[in-house]
């Protein structure tokens, strides 16, 4: 038991600290707020306090629990709104209207609800760390596969009933020897330490997200991780609730990370009344929203994007596909920057700390594709957006990232002031698993997508050359080959790049309606082409009509009307007098 000789904001120093452990979480002061070692020297302590530190004073105690900062990891996770550390906001309220008082203290999952559990194992069963031995319906959509927790194995000595049993209930005990493990169904994990796996497998599936410029043009394979920076108003919420809401993940983890307190209650109320295009029930059957608004303690901020990846990694272990959206690290690397500056730690590039780089791959590399301890897959995407000052992409934050995501999806503001969405630009946006998802489009009925993607970016490339010519000297020096660029490009930019998320054709895209719309508009290109090589001019070739339905073919093809796009397909060549290639 320590006691308090100094707080600076979140930082609070005490000393008479003997037998406390690096890392380890503490109760504060009177109003017992929570806290973690962060520094130990000797005797003397420095705490992160993850609660408002005002009100706390000299002298008052320091109690340590004897664990590092943990969350507790069982049924009644999903469809919960927690703060940064795994306090559920909703049972906070109950007690604390407005504001979150502190000292509310180690609240998290209900412990006394009951829970119908099966269970699949039975006596003399050999059991080792991961194993499954017993389920939950935790939601209608979600079933929460019960593990035996790491350090224990054995064979089943004893096991419960099938019947209501309460988290922290004891309802398997393994014996290995003279060593006996009593296990409920929930446990304990600290946030800072990766769960186990048995091998980490090659990103190679495509996560299917309906949105065309993504799923054809810059891919992210599950199990990836993508990066979304843009300044403010150019749809970076906006894109991650889509990307929620209409990605095949199976579980979505979303982190609001200090946010403007307007946008996460506009996430808390909207995530709720959505409704899950899979099942048809609420969104949040499949969903875990962290709170940590921008006037929450910066503490809980940095702790957040821990506990997200930590709740998603216990739920990849049951061989479930997750996806993070974390909105957005930039102010998680703030809450860093004014912690390490009240440390009084040597800043580094704009007062950042020198490990920002080491902390972002931290978090960032336990996203993965892999097989679980129990042999099953499972797989964590991690999409972080990314909201650089004045919307300048050469600040750390951004650069780091860069150098630690596979996909980088730059948001534009020209194009969302243009009510372009996405806003992505499709210049300075790449993505590195072009290559490995080439088999997964193959067996998806979509193997021609790598190569129209190819052609489709060809085409904006030489527009975006063309175009700083027709700035100089105008559009009618052109040559009506590449004149024809100019028409195409603004064909694939309205037709295929932008996107209407409330149209019910175009909001979600199968990746085969995909691919026939770029071979539809590579036709029309290749058709028009080869009539002006023949000596047809521009005027003559250009057809407002077939236009007009290429442009609007994202609204009168659904997904299920496929067949329609061959009968465009052979309009285009009766029009234009060429044969099927």
């Amino acid at each position: 038991m320590g006691k308090i000789i100094s707080i600076n904001g979140p930082v609070v120093k005490a000393y008479d600290m003997q037998g406390i452990k690096m890392g380890e979480m503490v109760l504060v002061g009177d109003k017992k707020c929570i806290g973690e070692i962060i520094i130990l020297e000797g005797d003397l302590a420095t705490i992160q306090v993850y609660e408002e530190t005002s009100g706390l004073s000299k002298g008052e105690q320091v109690i340590g629990t004897g664990n590092p900062l943990c969350v507790n990891l069982g049924p009644g996770i999903i469809g919960q709104i927690f703060d940064g550390i795994e306090r559920p906001l909703k049972k906070i309220d109950e007690g604390n209207v407005g504001f979150i008082k502190e000292g509310v203290g180690l609240v998290s999952i209900d412990e006394n609800k009951l829970w119908e559990v099966k269970f699949l194992v039975k006596a003399d069963d050999i059991l080792k760390e991961g194993d499954i031995f017993g389920e939950v319906k935790e939601t209608d959509v979600i079933v929460n596969e019960l593990m035996v927790p790491k350090g224990a194995f054995g064979k089943v000595f004893s096991v419960k009933q099938d019947g209501k049993y309460n988290l922290y209930e004891k309802v398997l005990i393994l014996k290995e020897k003279d060593k006996v493990h009593k296990i409920s169904i929930a446990n304990k994990w600290p946030v800072r330490k990766p769960r186990p796996i048995k091998e980490r497998k090659k990103a190679d599936k495509l996560l299917v997200t309906g949105q065309r410029i993504i799923d054809s043009f810059f891919p992210l394979a599950k199990g990836g991780t993508a990066a979304i920076p843009g300044g403010f108003g150019t749809g970076k919420t906006m894109m991650q609730h889509s990307l929620a809401m209409w990605c095949d993940a199976d579980i979505i983890v979303y982190i609001g990370c200090g946010e403007r307190g307007n946008e996460m209650t506009e996430v808390l109320e909207d995530f709720p009344k959505l409704i899950d295009p899979r099942t048809g029930k609420s969104l949040m059957e499949r969903t875990v929203l962290i709170a940590n608004t921008s006037n929450m303690p910066v503490a809980a901020r940095e702790a957040s994007i821990y506990t997200g990846i930590t709740i998603a990694e216990y739920y990849r272990d049951m061989g479930y596909h997750v996806a993070i959206m974390a909105d957005s690290t930039s102010r998680w690397a703030e809450a860093l920057r004014e912690i390490s500056g009240r440390l009084e730690e040597m800043p580094a590039e704009e007062g950042y700390p020198a490990y920002l780089p080491y902390r972002l791959a931290q978090f960032y590399e336990r996203a993965g594709y892999v097989q679980n301890l129990n042999d099953t897959e499972g797989s964590i995407t991690i999409i972080g957006a990314i909201s650089p000052a004045g919307g300048d992409f050469s600040e750390p934050v951004t650069q780091n990232t860069k150098m630690l995501t596979s996909c980088f999806f730059s948001l534009d503001k020209n194009l969302a002031y243009g009510r372009h969405y996405p806003a992505i630009n499709w210049l300075s946006s790449y993505s590195s698993y072009v290559e490995d998802l080439k088999e997964w489009y193959e067996e998806n009925d979509a193997k021609e997508l790598p190569i129209l993607r190819k052609e489709i970016l060809k085409i904006l490339f030489e527009e975006n050359k063309l175009n700083e010519i027709v700035k100089l000297v105008g559009e009618d020096v052109l040559p009506d080959e590449e004149r024809l660029v100019l028409v195409v490009a603004k064909l694939i930019k309205i037709g295929i790049l932008q996107q209407n998320a409330y149209h019910k054709n175009d909001n979600f895209v199968t990746i085969i309606k995909q691919s026939k719309m770029l071979k539809v508009v590579l036709t029309f290109y290749k058709t028009a082409l080869k009539n002006i090589k023949k000596g047809a001019n521009l005027t003559s070739v250009y057809n407002e009509q077939i236009f007009d339905e290429i442009i609007k073919m994202k609204y009168n093809i659904s997904n299920n009307e496929l067949y329609k796009f061959d009968k465009l397909l052979q309009k285009i060549r009766d029009i234009y007098g060429l044969e099927e290639d």
